[in-house]
């Protein structure tokens, strides 16, 4: 089992060249959560369209041409989140979800190819190795939001650390994670 420093080692070495993440999520992260809030009126839904955010910042990011970068951070990820909180409105504002109709079942393929079931597999053993990589704190922060569905202040009392230090370690794993998806679309 490989030392929690190699494992930030291996972290940084994958994000390498990277755009800054860290210190623009520092940086950004309270005015960004604000906005969030005042739209949303619930704070663990404005700390997940911030870390969701933060994420499509990072795939455009790693999308561009080399070199290239956002010419305004701030503006971009302002702009990310308002359409993702609108996007979460716009779901909300629904009043039911129409349940399947028997034409809706027959339609549906629930069986994939075998092409799509080889590239799931492989995309699973991708994200799995880059789960296992990661220290003990952020794979737990992660598994725990995005898995279970738990809110960062239930995710920070469990793990006996701060909010903040949850959405950063939730950060740095997607992060990772991004990365070796990345890598295995290459």
């Amino acid at each position: 089992m490989a030392s929690k420093g190699a494992k930030v080692a291996a972290i940084q070495e994958a994000t390498a060249g990277a755009v800054d993440l860290d210190a623009l999520f520092r940086r950004y992260e309270r005015e960004l959560n604000g906005f969030a809030f005042r739209r949303l009126r619930d704070r663990d839904a404005a700390a997940d369209t911030v870390q969701d955010a933060f994420e499509r910042f990072l795939r455009w990011t790693r999308q561009q041409a080399e070199g290239e970068r956002a010419a305004n951070p701030r503006s971009l990820l302002w702009t990310i989140v308002g359409n993702l909180t609108l996007d979460l409105l716009r779901r909300q504002g629904r009043s039911a979800i129409r349940p399947l109709t028997d034409a809706d079942l027959a339609v549906a393929d629930a069986t994939p190819s075998a092409q799509q079931a080889l590239e799931a597999r492989e995309q699973y053993a991708a994200v799995k190795a880059a789960l296992d990589e990661l220290p003990i704190g952020h794979r737990k922060a992660l598994l725990m939001s995005r898995l279970e569905g738990r809110p960062h202040a239930e995710i920070a009392a469990r793990l006996g650390v701060s909010k903040s230090m949850i959405s950063k370690y939730i950060m740095s794993a997607l992060e990772l994670c991004i990365v070796r998806l990345d890598a295995f679309r290459r």
